[in-house]
């Protein structure tokens, strides 16, 4: 039969005109010999919902519809409906079949890759017995297709079955799927839940309780052989536990996320975070270090596994899936962290008389949540948390090394405040070694916001480092009162160190309730108090649906953020977004203005855009409120300054993700880019962009104009968009990005404006585009991670993440050389 006749039916159900689906392009009726034969699965949301089943053969994809989908499981047979065949060029179709076409609904591909008949395939179609290998992203290894017998349907039913082999899942490296996970890809990133201090535990709710542990919080992730093992900030330390990762990779899972603290035990098996730290010696490698090999990694929880994200199971699901797996285990540094059925009073008296840092208590029917949350709560034996080293004393007598750490927490508004000293829990040894980093980190003032009285000289230093520090109670002044040291740490920011306060019972008992009532998203916006002479009009209106927002709020947001936001709006052109209506309503993008049309606001000169009236400049706080209560909800921002408009000063890639696309992927482009451009050797830093993606910025040196700027980093994305095109797509429109990322370079032409640091934009939910670390990146849930109503906290970072910004620009030049890029004559670089 040819293949005009195969696709006959193809054709005559569909009306191309209508209907994006692919028409017959001409595909070469077989392929070489020995060529690979594709395959897909693509997920079908039409009347029902159904997953469609394609195998390339005779120039076509054979096909069938599986109602439930294929299944992992060789004892289970999935019905699969043969329909007509499709061309080829259909198992790359994503998109949405319009009402009232045949199949309407939308389409997306669910799995792809290649197939291998095991047996002849012409024979196998014919004979109703198909057997072959898959060799997908999602699905692989062998399987059967049976063509029922006795039935003579147009479209004839068959059996999917998996066959049993090395990828069937086993009683070693699976167990039942609860009903609330869902099979999905595994994920590139998954951010550590996080537990909320408190002084006593809740009396009501099913709570399980855990010691907890003296070591560092690592997630693990597995894919096969490929083992990595992260801090909860997201730092790479798989380098540094070799014997760990073999254990791991030996366990033999599929794929998972693993949750757990890693700890070195004392002779009586109490976790030491001494010993702890001599595991990992000064290059911060664990393999040569003598207490390296005593690494345990305690696992508590399994937010994935076995291709099913399990982050919506209960906990007590989660545990059981864990410990069930663990069965399998043999590996004596990887343990199962139990819990103990007793009241959690003793529980808490028992583990302070061992010698434990406390308790860890877990709600048992709350699902997995990254970030702080009241459904973990954590009880210590004696106060102890982190502080920022701020700087040093000598040391008196016959002591060596420092006399004492000087050590501080940031307060609400983000400042350094003194903390108090500590001088003892050092050897000699230590001692020295921390002279010797200290030394390098050594400046000229006082990094505390106010003035401390110290004793002595100090010394001060860059506060960079930190400190785990135990201590009896906070005096009245603020100060840590019987201070030791424990230890340094480097799995978590010094921007986040601020003073742990524990809740009480009845402040818990309200937070919980207040939290199921309303979620963190939904607080109250953060205020500040308005200069006198601004008057906000209409200041009750709501202007986001969604969220409840008012306009006086978001002018009081703007208040509190102005000193974070001016100076990245100061000196350059900015566009206002109006939307006078609220979110949702007619937008009006102002980029011009006449004299007093916007109070406050500065009119640059005219000759910066000639033909046009003068573009806008805000570098104060009074012309950003001014431009907030004439309903300017977003602020935009150029490339280049108004002093050297014809030479950006930086370059700017919005990553935009399609339709579909899980937000670990958009993390892990976000890695790939940064990681391109580092080989390119540009340094590059991340903002949240408010809306759905991530913003990337390379800071550069004024020494191109916009065309050259704008075709080298359309020159970037190309060679992304070849090089992964299963990520990364060089054409901007929804049907291009469709589960794709497409990298938006026209940002950097003249003229053309990006989202500023700390803007809210016009979206429900109004998300805040926040300045981030490259190591916060793993806990992002979303590129409107902050918004309005949830952005106080993040106020006290600030711009922090960005420290070094300014220092960092970069000549251009040897990165186009590096890639091979050549501006054309008339849009060369001018010497700098």
């Amino acid at each position: 039969m040819s293949k005009d006749d195969l696709l006959k039916q193809y054709r005559l159900k569909r009306t191309f005109t209508l209907t994006p689906e692919p028409a017959e392009h001409g595909e070469s009726l077989a392929k070489a010999a020995g060529a690979e034969l594709s395959y897909v699965i693509q997920k079908h949301w039409a009347s029902s919902l159904h997953y469609d089943f394609r195998l390339e053969f005779d120039g076509v994809l054979k096909s069938w519809a599986v109602p439930k989908g294929p299944s992992l499981d060789p004892h289970i047979k999935r019905m699969a409906v043969q329909v007509e065949d499709h061309p080829l060029s259909y198992a790359s179709f994503e998109g949405t079949i319009p009402a009232k076409q045949y199949g309407a609904g939308k389409v997306i591909i669910w799995d792809r890759g290649t197939w291998l008949p095991l047996e002849d395939a012409a024979n196998g179609f014919r004979e109703g017995r198909l057997k072959f290998e898959i060799f997908g992203e999602k699905l692989r290894g062998k399987w059967m297709l049976v063509r029922m017998k006795g039935r003579d349907e147009k479209q004839p039913p068959w059996l999917l079955i998996k066959e049993r082999d090395t990828a069937t899942p086993s009683s070693k490296t699976s167990a039942s799927v609860p009903t609330a996970a869902k099979r999905t890809a595994l994920p590139f990133q998954i951010a550590p839940q996080l537990a909320t201090l408190v002084d006593a535990p809740p009396a009501a709710g099913h709570w399980l309780y855990e010691l907890k542990f003296d070591g560092y919080r690592i997630m693990a992730r597995i894919d096969g052989d490929d083992v990595r093992c992260l801090t909860r900030n997201g730092h790479d330390w798989t380098d540094k536990m070799p014997q760990l990762v073999q254990s791991l990779r030996a366990w033999g899972l599929e794929s998972a996320w693993l949750d757990g603290e890693i700890i070195v035990p004392d002779p009586q098996g109490i976790p030491n975070f001494q010993l702890l730290q001599n595991a990992f010696d000064a290059s911060g490698e664990a393999a040569s270090a003598p207490h390296a090999a005593a690494l345990v990694y305690y696992l508590f929880d399994l937010p994935f596994s076995a291709h099913h994200d399990l982050r919506d199971v209960a906990l007590v699901e989660r545990r059981a899936q864990l410990q069930q797996l663990m069965q399998s285990n043999t590996a004596d540094n990887l343990k199962f962290s139990e819990t103990f059925d007793h009241a959690p009073q003793d529980l808490f008296a028992s583990a302070c008389k061992l010698g434990f840092e406390g308790l860890i208590g877990k709600r048992a029917d709350a699902p997995y949540q990254s970030g702080r949350s009241l459904a973990w709560i954590k009880l210590k034996c004696g106060q102890r948390q982190e502080f920022v080293i701020c700087g040093f004393t000598d040391p008196k007598g016959s002591r060596t090394g420092l006399g004492a750490l000087l050590l501080g927490v940031h307060d609400a508004q983000g400042g350094l405040q003194y903390a108090g000293n500590v001088g003892t829990g050092f050897n000699e040894k230590l001692l020295v070694e921390l002279r010797g980093k200290l030394n390098k980190l050594e400046v000229g003032s006082s990094p505390f916001a106010s003035q401390a009285v110290i004793v002595g000289k100090p010394h001060w230093v860059t506060p960079s480092l930190l400190a785990e520090i135990s201590f009896a109670s906070w005096t009245a002044s603020s100060r840590v009162r019987h201070a030791v040291f424990r230890g340094l740490r480097t799995d978590k920011p010094p921007q986040a160190i601020t003073r742990d306060e524990a809740m009480t019972p009845v402040t818990l008992k309200k937070s919980i309730k207040g939290a199921v009532k309303k979620p963190p998203d939904t607080a109250s916006p953060p205020t500040s108090p308005l200069p006198a002479a601004l008057r906000v009009t209409h200041a009750e209106r709501v202007i986001d649906q969604q969220s409840g927002i008012t306009k006086l709020d978001l002018v009081q947001y703007y208040a509190l953020a102005a000193p974070l936001m001016l100076p990245h709006l100061t000196g350059r052109p900015v566009s206002l977004v109006r939307v006078p209506s609220g979110v949702g309503g007619a937008v009006f993008f102002q980029k011009h203005a006449n004299d007093g049309e916007v109070p406050g606001i500065t009119l640059l000169d005219r000759a910066l855009d000639p033909g046009h009236m003068p573009l806008l400049e805000i570098h104060t706080v009074d012309a950003l409120l001014s431009a907030a209560q004439m309903n300017t909800i977003e602020f935009h921002t150029w490339n280049a300054t108004a002093q050297s408009i014809e030479k950006p000063d930086r370059m700017t890639f919005d990553l935009d993700p399609g339709d579909n696309l899980a937000w670990p992927r958009m993390q892990e482009a976000a890695v790939l880019v940064k990681t391109m451009l580092e080989t390119l050797g540009l340094a590059a830093f991340l903002k949240t962009s408010g809306g759905k993606g991530l913003h990337v910025v390379v800071p550069l040196k004024k020494q191109h104009g916009w065309e050259a700027v704008k075709e080298f980093s359309h020159h970037v994305v190309s060679h992304l968009g070849k090089t992964l095109p299963q990520i990364f797509v060089a054409k901007s429109g929804p049907k291009n990005r469709m589960g794709k990322i497409f990298v938006d370079y026209l940002r950097n032409g003249f003229g053309a404006t990006t989202a500023c640091a700390w803007t809210a934009r016009a979206r429900p939910g109004m998300g805040v585009s926040v300045p981030v670390g490259w190591g916060e990146l793993p806990s992002l849930r979303s590129g409107a991670h902050w918004t309005v109503q949830n952005v106080a906290d993040r106020l006290k970072v600030g711009n922090t993440p960005w420290d070094g910004y300014e220092k960092a620009a970069q000549r251009l030049g040897p990165a186009m050389k590096a890639l091979d890029f050549k501006p054309i004559a008339k849009v060369a670089a001018s010497k700098a």
